[in-house]
């Protein structure tokens, strides 16, 4: 129970830090690693389908994780929150 209070608290925070330094609507950058092996990464492309992301992957050197940076705009703060808190179901995921 205290990890889900934790998050809100965390959450809290970003969506203040982002309404101060960005304008909206703006584009964001978010950074996943995810184990290579599995389907983390297409269940990661599938919660950013139509959203026009611009999705960049990269191996690590032993091709045991991936790093998964999206650039996507979205329309304010809570745009923002709500895609984290989607990835965050996705089993094994690294949010950076």
């Amino acid at each position: 129970m205290m990890e889900g209070k934790k998050s809100e608290e965390f959450y809290a925070k970003l969506k203040l830090q982002l309404a101060d330094t960005s304008s909206w609507p703006a584009k964001y950058l978010y950074k996943f690693i995810v184990p290579s092996q599995g389907t983390q990464i297409k269940e990661i492309e599938d919660i950013f389908d139509n959203t026009g992301a611009v999705i960049k992957t990269k191996e690590s050197s032993k091709g045991t994780y991936t790093s998964v940076s999206i650039m996507v705009k979205l329309k304010d703060p809570d745009a923002v929150i709500e895609k984290y808190k989607e990835v965050s179901t996705v089993e094994g995921v690294i949010s950076l």
